[in-house]
């Protein structure tokens, strides 16, 4: 799960972007314009930016270089726009943008933005090599361990030859072996399911219990294809 803040003035595109990334798993934080996103930006980290260049405020580009020059560009940026030109986004690249999405934005080139920046964003620390004891360089050689034996300078060595047991596939009745969406959308219609028998139907106390708006909880039920009927039981 990553932290992503999308910022855009249309309340419209900052909800969908809001519901798409929510659903891939990532947490979302929302700002309308760049006064709320300096601020938000000041106050948390983030690993990825989706940010609209035209703003009645401040355009995005403008924030961008703000950003960049007061050393808070730690994060890919991936600037969006439906009126930009190949010059804006061109220079938005030059000042620290990771990419560009044109709008409309497809669902496809959305998650494979923010994959890719995700990604990108991704800098583990490369660990030093390890340098072996003195004692172990001049040690004399033996004979080698054999797998599942304890050696000299520690407790038994495990080798992939001594795994037999098989790989699982599933867990608690959910197959694994899927992709993740397709496997993500297993356990959310069965956690709904769960909750809708359990609480007769109602759809006001499945709200209240899975922390969703009304309006929210009825569009990720249709999408699932959960029925909606009273009293059901036996899930």
């Amino acid at each position: 799960m990553a932290n992503i803040l999308v910022v855009d003035d249309e309340l419209g595109i900052r909800e969908l972007l809001s519901e798409i990334l929510n659903d891939e798993g990532h947490s979302v934080d929302l700002a309308e314009n760049a006064t709320q996103a300096r601020a938000l930006r000041a106050n948390n980290g983030y690993d990825l930016v989706l940010l609209d260049i035209w703003m009645p405020d401040t355009d995005g580009v403008t924030l961008l270089k703000e950003w960049a020059m007061g050393g808070r560009l730690t994060m890919p940026v991936i600037m969006m726009s439906g009126h930009a030109t190949i010059d804006t986004a061109v220079d938005a690249t030059r000042i620290g943008a990771f990419s560009f999405l044109e709008k409309p934005i497809t669902l496809q080139k959305l998650l494979k933005a923010v994959e890719q920046g995700l990604t990108q964003g991704l800098r583990p620390p490369q660990a030093p090599a390890a340098t072996a004891p003195l004692a172990a360089q001049t040690a004399p050689t033996s004979q080698p361990a054999q797998p599942g034996l304890p050696t000299a300078s520690g407790p038994a060595e495990v080798t992939p030859a001594t795994r037999t047991e098989s790989a699982p596939t599933g867990h608690q009745g959910f197959d694994l072996d899927r992709p993740l969406r397709e496997a993500r959308d297993q356990f959310e219609k069965a956690y709904f399911e769960f909750h809708l028998a359990r609480e007769g139907g109602s759809m006001t106390r499945v709200a209240e219990k899975t922390g969703l708006e009304r309006t929210h909880l009825y569009r990720k039920l249709r999408q699932l294809g959960v029925e909606l009927g009273r009293g059901k039981r036996g899930y």
